[in-house]
């Protein structure tokens, strides 16, 4: 586009950095409540980061795809992307320091962070580009609606099915059946195989909001908001009987998260793309490299995890050496070292876009 929507990139790179921030606290016996997600039911500033990511991957397919041919060349594209992105998600689930730097493949996690992305990003590439806007809207309602029929009605070995965490929960159930001992828990994994169809709509409705963006509505800033508003009192109305929840991506989550995106978004919108409000651009670094961004922040991550010094790993050691003081508070220092880290990042985005370097994932 030669026009950018600012708020766009900014909204991208913040969930990137946020991401990061709640990912690597200094020790996670010691974290403050806002920073970690709901132990199950319910949601917290946490819960929205992922959903938030999907939505705007959503608006982005708007952006890329909006003059795009249904031809061979463009589904080739939108399937390496997918598969590029799966394949770095099995990447950090089997990676270990140790020789042959790979664990045992029974202790391997299949779902996982980037492998919904590359699963989301593929379906709603797909979707958008070959049904209008309409269609798609009906299609966002079934997936919500379907879902919430499969994960209530639906039995799970003769026993009605539950929405608590147990093996009669039907999304569970069939992560065991599926994945065995490759999912996140032994009992289910929170990106698992039948949660996947409601995300999907969370980047649906993110490409709604890159319609908006992209049309010639005026006071989109009002829209937004409205639709926001809209989302969040269905979500929640919604939650009365079938609870928001991240692990299990209900579709009242689904509706909440979206709704606070657009609200969100709209606030960004209206300061940067109406009033001309400069702020935020080290987030748009982020935002420019984003995946790669996040998969070294969890690579690296994962390696200070398993360096070992004495009897605990190089991130310990640095986190009890440096960020813990007697005049703070575990919680204080664990955030510092987060914020750390957080920092670490955005220099890294700051000098690959100041050198105009842009790694295609």
């Amino acid at each position: 586009m030669k026009d950018r929507i600012q708020s766009v990139d900014i909204f991208r790179g913040a969930t990137i950095v946020l991401m990061i921030l709640v990912n690597t606290p200094g020790t996670w016996s010691n974290v403050f409540p806002p920073l970690l997600h709901a132990k199950w039911h319910g949601y917290t500033p946490t819960d929205l980061v992922f959903p938030f990511f999907l939505f705007i991957v959503g608006t982005s397919i708007v952006f890329a795809y909006q003059y795009k041919q249904t031809n061979s060349g463009t589904y080739k594209k939108i399937s390496i992307r997918t598969l590029k992105l799966i394949g770095l998600g099995l990447f950090l689930g089997a990676f270990t320091i140790s020789f042959p730097f790979f664990k045992e493949f029974a202790n391997i996690r299949f779902p996982g962070v980037l492998q919904r992305i590359g699963l989301v990003f593929f379906f709603a590439s797909l979707l958008f580009l070959n049904f209008k806007w309409k269609t798609l809207i009906g299609i966002t309602v079934g997936l919500l609606v379907g879902y919430w029929l499969l994960m209530t009605l639906i039995p799970v070995n003769g026993i009605e099915s539950t929405l608590d965490r147990a093996p009669n929960n039907l999304a569970n159930w069939l992560d065991v059946q599926i994945f065995g001992s490759h999912n996140y828990k032994t009992d289910y994994d929170p990106e698992g195989f039948l949660s996947t169809i409601p995300s999907i709509a969370s980047s649906l409705l993110g490409i709604f909001t890159g319609l908006i963006l992209l049309s010639k509505q005026k006071k989109k800033a009002t829209i937004l908001f409205g639709l926001g508003g809209a989302l969040l009192l269905i979500g929640h109305l919604w939650d009365l009987i079938f609870p928001i929840n991240k692990a299990l991506w209900t579709s009242s989550f689904v509706m909440v998260t979206a709704g606070w995106a657009n609200i969100i978004l709209a606030l960004i919108y209206y300061l940067t793309d109406i009033k001309k409000i400069k702020f935020g651009s080290i987030f748009r670094y982020a935002g420019a490299n984003a995946i790669v961004v996040y998969f070294l922040s969890s690579f690296i991550s994962k390696i200070m995890g398993q360096i070992r010094i004495g009897d605990t790993s190089l991130h310990g050691w640095l986190f009890q050496n440096i960020y813990v003081q007697d005049f703070m508070s575990m919680e204080t220092s664990s955030l510092l070292y987060g914020l750390s880290v957080v920092a670490f990042y955005c220099l890294l985005a700051y000098v690959l876009y100041k050198r105009k370097i842009f790694i295609k994932v």
